[in-house]
């Protein structure tokens, strides 16, 4: 029996060729219910579409690709999560990498994403890539960063107020009486985590009282969290901090976990503050105080505006859209 064509597909569902190259290629602009006979019509005939012709003809290819800085963070898992939701809407694929925070591989992965001539990429950097950035972009791929504003005016970006974050956070520990805060966690080389521990600098400064102990860290996991709980532990009594403010959840969940094996009471010894809010920040064995990233929107509007611009190269604007964080407040830190 002799492949389906585009043709048979097209008769099948009642439309032209071109409303099914469409539906293929760009389904934004197809009304859902001519795209589902569509589908539904591929569906009957077994019509393959060659994506390697459609990319010869395009010189792209409709692939979206996304650069998280740790996929074992669920925090970015949840951030993918809203990038793939969104682009389901418009039946475009997903390509996933993680850099690990390894420059190296982040430039490998941008590399790989050039060959490979996607139509979009999305990518919370580790590393100096603006000029792999550019080089992409002037190969005809959408640029857009996600979970950082970046300084470079020819890109889109998404993230949210880490300096309201560090302040939220650092307020609350303030409030509750805590005056030697140590900020756990890094590389300060990171935006984001030189946006909190600026921010919680200035809070403290402005607050007239206490101060900001940084035990930095090359890591972002909880065994970050273990190592700067036991480096807490190892200061003599009267310079130990009574409070931390992880620079993210993992960290918080390790140094927690460092603490009550230590026999350290958490909050009544030291409180914790973490960041993201992850699902088992609520239920880790004492509820933790967190600061919640709408990540999940985050990926959907980051999502929106690199298809702006796949749909508009040269007349979309560049647009920095940051959201709004959120204290949660827990047992960690208000027992």
């Amino acid at each position: 029996m002799p492949q389906a064509q585009v043709r048979d597909v097209a008769r099948l569902a009642g439309v032209s060729p071109g409303t099914v190259s469409n539906a293929l290629n760009h389904p934004e602009k197809v009304s859902p219910s001519t795209r589902e006979r569509i589908l539904s019509a591929i569906a009957e005939l077994g019509f393959v579409p060659n994506d390697a012709a459609r990319q010869l003809r395009r010189g792209t290819n409709a692939s979206i690709g996304m650069i998280v800085l740790d996929i074992a963070n669920p925090f970015f898992t949840a951030v993918a999560g809203g990038v793939e939701a969104k682009l389901a809407e418009v039946g475009r694929p997903l390509v996933l990498a993680n850099s690990g925070q390894d420059h190296a591989r982040e430039i490998a992965y941008l590399d790989l994403f050039a060959e490979q001539r996607l139509s979009g990429v999305l990518v919370t950097p580790a590393g100096q890539v603006l000029d792999r950035l550019r080089r992409l972009r002037d190969r005809g791929t959408a640029i857009v960063v996600v979970d950082r504003k970046t300084g470079a005016s020819e890109f889109s970006s998404v993230s949210v107020d880490d300096d309201l974050g560090g302040r939220l956070a650092t307020q609350h520990l303030l409030d509750v009486g805590r005056r030697r805060i140590a900020f756990v966690g890094g590389p300060a080389s990171l935006s984001q985590i030189s946006h909190r521990i600026g921010a919680a600098r200035r809070t403290v400064e402005e607050f007239g009282a206490g101060e900001i102990v940084h035990l930095d860290g090359p890591t972002l996991d909880v065994e970050a969290g273990r190592i700067g709980a036991r480096r807490l532990l190892e200061l003599p009594a009267a310079e130990r901090p009574d409070a931390i403010f992880a620079a993210n959840d993992l960290i918080a969940l390790g140094a927690l976990q460092a603490l009550i094996m230590a026999g350290v009471r958490v909050p009544d010894d030291v409180a914790i503050v973490g960041y993201d809010d992850i699902e088992f920040a609520a239920a880790a064995a004492i509820p933790l105080t967190s600061v919640r990233q709408p990540a999940v929107a985050m990926g959907g509007a980051a999502t929106t505006r690199l298809l702006d611009v796949i749909a508009d190269p040269t007349g979309s604007t560049v647009e920095h859209i940051v959201l709004e964080p959120e204290l949660v407040v827990r047992q960690s830190s208000s027992g």
